[in-house]
């Protein structure tokens, strides 16, 4: 076993344990590939990555994303977290206006912006999903088809089938029969747009949930994501950057949502993550979040 420097980084938040957990082994040179992913499923995390020298001239660093149950070939808090702990580690970006991440979907750009990070949203592939699979979901969700506003499967490397629901508080209210989704082998995101006559969407509807608020100083969001991921062991992840990026592409490309928002996502699970989204005048989505680091030391693997 070798001793490798490590951090431990809450992705879209800017308190402490309100976000998305993410392991960032910092030098993951010579492991092979079920090193990591036993690390990977040992840290039971949504995902753990492995920040490797580039194999591109132009990226800064390259990155293996792994969940407890396979690897990914792009996942966004693993993006922001990985930069922001390479960059706390004394990474220096080749340029000064940007950094690029090598990963297996190819090179990401990441900008700063304030405090936090963003990255571009990688090339959207998307299509109307079959009756039979949207059937299938919906009564593992428990929905009613009224209750489906629009249904997109969208591919920005990993694949999510993407569900418009009628309101926010439907969102909230989902019960799902993960084993259902497990054996459909489909991951599913929801979302919900915030209406402005609701009460704030900060103002959430459980007593865990507005303490969850109370402890944080988070934006006000626009619309409430879910995302559940049983085929890759993840039931319900907290704040998921991949899936956002291709909903926000979808929605701002049909007119559902304006050009910049903030998403809400982990509320059920008592978290208050912000997910700030942007389409520049070129037309590039970018989607970001600040980070905070909670674990600072050493591994040995």
């Amino acid at each position: 076993m070798t001793t490798r420097p490590f951090k431990q980084v809450d992705v879209f938040t800017s308190t402490p344990y309100f976000g998305n957990p993410l392991a960032v082994v910092l030098d993951g040179s010579g492991l092979d590939d079920a090193e990591m992913q036993r690390f990977a499923k040992w840290t039971n995390l949504s995902e753990t990555t492995f920040l490797l020298p580039p194999t591109e001239p132009t990226a800064d660093y390259r990155v293996r994303i792994f969940t407890p149950g396979g690897e990914l070939p792009f996942a966004g808090h693993p993006t922001l977290g990985s930069c922001h702990a390479w960059l706390q580690a004394g990474g220096k970006p080749k340029s000064s206006s940007h950094i690029v991440q090598q990963c297996a979907q190819g090179l990401v750009p990441i900008q700063r912006e304030g405090e936090r990070l963003v990255f571009a949203a990688p090339p959207l592939r998307r299509s109307a999903p079959s009756p039979t699979l949207l059937a299938k979901v919906a009564a593992a969700l428990g929905l009613k088809a009224q209750q489906i506003v629009a249904a997109q499967l969208l591919d920005n490397g990993p694949v999510w089938l993407g569900l418009l629901l009628d309101d926010a508080d439907t969102v909230l209210a989902l019960k799902p029969d993960h084993r259902m989704l497990r054996e459909l082998g489909q991951k599913v995101g929801v979302a919900g747009i915030w209406s402005t006559d609701d009460s704030p969407p900060l103002i959430v509807r459980s007593n865990r949930e507005a303490r969850a608020f109370a402890r944080t100083e988070e934006a006000p969001a626009g619309i409430e994501v879910r995302v559940f991921a049983a085929p890759v062991g993840i039931e319900e992840d907290p704040v998921t950057g991949s899936f956002n990026a291709s909903l926000a592409q979808w929605l701002i490309a049909d007119g559902q949502m304006p050009e910049r928002y903030v998403a809400a996502q982990g509320q059920t699970l008592g978290r208050s993550g912000r997910v700030h989204v942007t389409r520049d005048a070129d037309g590039q989505v970018w989607v970001g979040g600040s980070s905070v680091t909670c674990i600072d030391g050493t591994v040995a693997i």
